[in-house]
Order: structure tokens, then sequence, then C-alpha cells
């Protein structure tokens, strides 16, 4: 699995992973830190303009993860995938924060397992009830520096 930065390129591939309109994923892409693990059997160098999905395939990127840092505290803002992936992405901003002295905050579904397990894995600890979003409820979990 490799693990790079999302390109704009990308937008039509995380819209079907995250099951999001394109062009709020191309926002994401321009807004967020945004990572995407893709399938390590394809050439991370190869020209993707040839995709039927004007950018990378859906097929061939394994998750994604989008966050950014505010005071002391990096916020992971979405992050979707298999639960290899999920794990391995979540560990991005967990490396960015601990070289930063800073915390690390997500909130997930509370049915969506490979997140919660992911996050528990790497030393999340779950912190109650977070926001609703759309009228689905969340679940708040923080790792201290």
């Amino acid at each position: 699995m490799n693990v790079r930065d999302a390109l704009e390129a990308d937008a039509d591939a995380l819209a079907s992973i995250a099951d999001s309109p394109t062009d709020v994923m191309r926002n994401l892409v321009h807004d967020r830190t945004v990572r995407v693990a893709e399938d390590g059997t394809h050439d991370p160098n190869a020209d993707v303009s040839g995709s039927q999905y004007n950018g990378s395939d859906p097929e061939d990127l394994l998750g994604f993860i989008s966050f950014d840092a505010k005071e002391d505290t990096v916020h992971v803002t979405q992050v979707d995938g298999t639960a290899d992936a999920c794990k391995q992405l979540l560990a991005e901003p967990v490396r960015f924060a601990e070289s930063e002295s800073m915390a690390v905050e997500l909130l997930t579904s509370p049915d969506s397992d490979c997140v919660t397990n992911a996050a528990e894995d790497l030393g999340f600890e779950r912190r109650g009830s977070g926001p609703q979003f759309d009228g689905a409820p969340t679940v708040r979990f923080r790792l201290e520096p």
C-alpha cells in the first residue's frame, strides 16, 4: 500500500469512497491536508489522465484521510476506506501531531468499525459523544501528546 498526498485528479475517486459530490471532495483537497492510500501494485508515477474518472480510479484507492491543525490539536475531518488503510492513514496525523507535541481529535460514526478499531489500535481514547451531522450521531476520540 502506498500513501501519498491527494491530488485534484483524485476528487472523483474520493467522492466514490466517501459517497460525496466530486466538487466537495475537490474542495477538501484544496482546503485540508488529504492523504490517500492506494493499491501498491500500481506505479505511483503512472499518468492517470486516461482514467474513465478523469483522474485516479476508485478501485486503485483503498482509503483517504483529511485533517488540519489548529492551535494545539490536529483535527481529523474525514477518514474512510479499508480497515488496513484506515489504520495506516490515521497514523499520518498522529505522526505529525507527535512531532509538534499536539493532540489528535477524531469524530466518527458509531458504526464505523474500521475507523474505531484503527483509533483504538493507535492509542486514541473514546471521549463520549460528538456533535451530530445531518442528524447522525458521532463518537469523539482523542489522543493526547
